[in-house]
């Protein structure tokens, strides 16, 4: 089964390019294309992309807001992919805590630019490279520390949690602890659950948040 994606970006340069990289592989089709956040909720109900890649900053409805209303308004909503020029942007940040699952540089080689798609939709790895990290650990505040305190997690889960944080996928993570597969799936589920996270990005940003990992 192809992965499904849909492009969204003010500058048709970037969609061309994106068009022409993802196209090539046999595993990913582009089923569409936009060029502001404000048209994107119309276009994932009609189209059902597996993931939408989108910039960050466009005039109308940036990236954060289209995220924002694609979860809102979409049921079963897809993958989200925030495309940016600068890695340590506070609005790439701020898409990630309304929901995106991970962000994606203009500049980001061909390899690199398929690889966070695959990883988007399947959905069981993380695009949280350090400077993001440096971001989430610069956030921290109460209401996280009060989340990951009540969420009471078990000793293993605490661990697992640790490694997600670390960008580890499910199967890097059965590696570490030598668990099985669908053991640390559960673990990974239990966590999601008890902090109250829609998926391991927002896991993780309470993580950081927390304090309960730090940088480095």
């Amino acid at each position: 089964m192809s992965v499904t994606v849909l492009l969204v970006d003010d500058e048709e340069l970037v969609r061309a390019g994106l068009r022409a990289i993802l196209d090539a592989q046999p595993d990913i089709e582009v089923v569409g294309e936009a060029a502001d956040g404000a048209t994107v909720v119309p276009l994932v109900r009609r189209l059902r992309p597996d993931v939408v890649a989108l910039d960050v900053r466009m005039p109308l409805l940036d990236g954060i807001e289209a995220t924002r209303a694609i979860l809102r308004s979409v049921p079963d909503p897809p993958g989200i992919l925030v495309i940016t020029t600068f890695e340590e942007d506070a609005y790439v940040y701020e898409a990630l805590r309304a929901g995106a699952n991970g962000f994606l540089l203009k500049r980001a080689r061909p390899a690199e630019i398929v690889h966070a798609v695959r990883l988007v939709a399947e959905g069981d790895s993380l695009l949280f490279p350090a400077a993001v990290r440096r971001l989430a650990a610069g956030h921290g505040n109460d209401s996280a520390r009060r989340t990951l305190q009540r969420a009471a997690l078990t000793g293993r889960e605490r661990e697992v949690l640790r490694l997600m944080a670390g960008g580890l996928s499910n199967a890097e993570i059965a590696g570490r602890l030598v668990l099985g597969g669908e053991t640390v799936k559960s673990h990974v589920s239990s966590v999601l659950a008890k902090l109250g996270a829609r998926d391991r990005t927002q896991a993780v940003i309470t993580a950081y948040e927390s304090g309960f990992v730090t940088p480095g």
